[in-house]
């Protein structure tokens, strides 16, 4: 076995536990953002098991790489991330969306050890993205920030106001990651603002961009690694297309899939959907 295959396994069986982690924590509220959380999840392993610079056992490390969830109702799946490497300790799964948890149902920077900010006023992730790397730039501090987003978000004014910023300040320690499900509460993305051709967008604001199939651990894993050495003194963004509820099938084909409501007994059918499709040595 090759080392990139090695890496690809090993990441395979991290995307696996993360999005394990998501059903379980659904399962205690009996909803939640669960197809967001399943169609991310290889991103996020991506993200934490290869890309970014953090020690677990200090969130606050100045040299740490930030992940900033723009989708503050992303949570759940920000949570397995963290939970899978050791951010978080694996008890507080059983907590999430309860009274006095650290693990609020939208990610609260006051309350979650490794979330760097509080978002969920969906447009405003990358505006601070854009600070925080002019801050770490200033400082010569090599770090990496890394803006997590939805397609809904290229609804708002702000998020291309925040483009033509990084690329006015040359923000090459700036990556931002676009989950493309094409889902938000009021129906498809493209249909409540049309927003293609988006990578013709994303590069007439000066942007180095990448589109890739965001469920393939291999595009996902070498997209990272282009947008981490890319020398061009410009931001990155990788549009990740996803598929909601990846690896669940019964939940992928759910209509309206934005907020899954799960009755009681699919939420076993759908773990031991996701344990059949994992060899034994990933569970």
């Amino acid at each position: 076995m090759t080392a990139n295959e090695e890496t690809l396994k090993r990441l395979g069986r991290h995307a696996y536990r993360i999005r394990r982690n998501a059903l379980l924590m659904g399962e205690i509220q009996g909803q939640g953002y669960i197809g967001q959380a399943l169609g991310i999840a290889d991103v996020l392993a991506v993200a934490y098991g290869h890309a970014m610079t953090f020690k677990a056992d200090d969130p606050d490390w100045e040299g740490r790489d930030r992940f900033l969830l723009s989708h503050g109702h992303y949570a759940i799946a920000h949570y397995a991330a963290l939970i899978e490497f050791g951010i978080l300790p694996p008890e507080e799964l059983e907590t999430y969306g309860c009274d006095d948890s650290r693990l609020p149902m939208s990610g609260m920077a006051s309350y979650t050890p490794g979330m760097e900010i509080s978002g969920g006023s969906l447009g405003q992730g990358l505006a601070i993205g854009v600070g925080i790397a002019l801050g770490l730039r200033t400082k010569r501090n090599p770090a990496f920030v890394y803006n997590s987003m939805s397609d809904g978000e290229l609804d708002e004014g702000s998020t291309w106001e925040a483009a033509m910023a990084a690329a006015h300040h040359q923000l090459s320690n700036l990556i931002c990651l676009v989950d493309i499900n094409n889902v938000q509460a009021d129906g498809p993305s493209g249909k409540v603002m049309g927003f293609e051709p988006l990578a013709q967008k994303w590069e007439s604001f000066g942007w180095h961009v990448q589109r890739i199939n965001a469920n393939d651990l291999p595009a996902v894993l070498a997209a990272f690694d282009r947008a981490r050495t890319l020398a061009e003194p410009r931001p990155r963004v990788i549009l990740c297309d996803t598929k909601m509820a990846k690896g669940v099938p019964f939940l992928e084909a759910r209509e309206r899939n934005h907020f899954l409501r799960v009755d009681p007994p699919e939420w076993q059918q759908a773990l031991q959907i996701l344990d059949q499709s994992q060899p034994a040595e990933a569970q």
